[in-house]
């Protein structure tokens, strides 16, 4: 069981760090994901299954995963004009009129 706690608390550790990661420079983001975290964890400070938890500690990770992988901060700098904040961890997709969204190979 110690092993298993520490696992929960690695997924933690990582979900903030995505958190931080992804919406960096946004307080209202940050604010928001870091209760969201924190309300996901106390919801399911109780679960004493062994397998649950494991599982629980699966999907933290996969959504630590997600964040990174997925979310994109976009910033107005004209009317018409989006500034995005892309990193290394982002998917990205090639963009060719006409033919639906494949992954890039990079």
């Amino acid at each position: 069981m110690p092993n298993l706690r520490t696992e929960v608390l690695k997924s933690f550790k990582t979900l903030h760090q995505a958190r931080k990661r992804v919406f960096q420079g946004d307080e209202v983001a940050l604010n928001a994901a870091r209760a969201k975290i924190n309300e996901e964890y106390r919801k399911n400070k109780h679960v004493t299954d062994v397998s649950a938890v494991q599982e629980l500690v699966k999907l933290a990770h996969d959504v630590a995963k997600e964040l990174r992988a997925s979310v994109v901060q976009a910033r107005k700098i004209k009317d018409d004009m989006f500034e995005l904040r892309i990193t290394e961890e982002t998917y990205k997709l090639d963009n060719i009129p006409g033919m639906p969204f494949q992954r890039c190979k990079s």
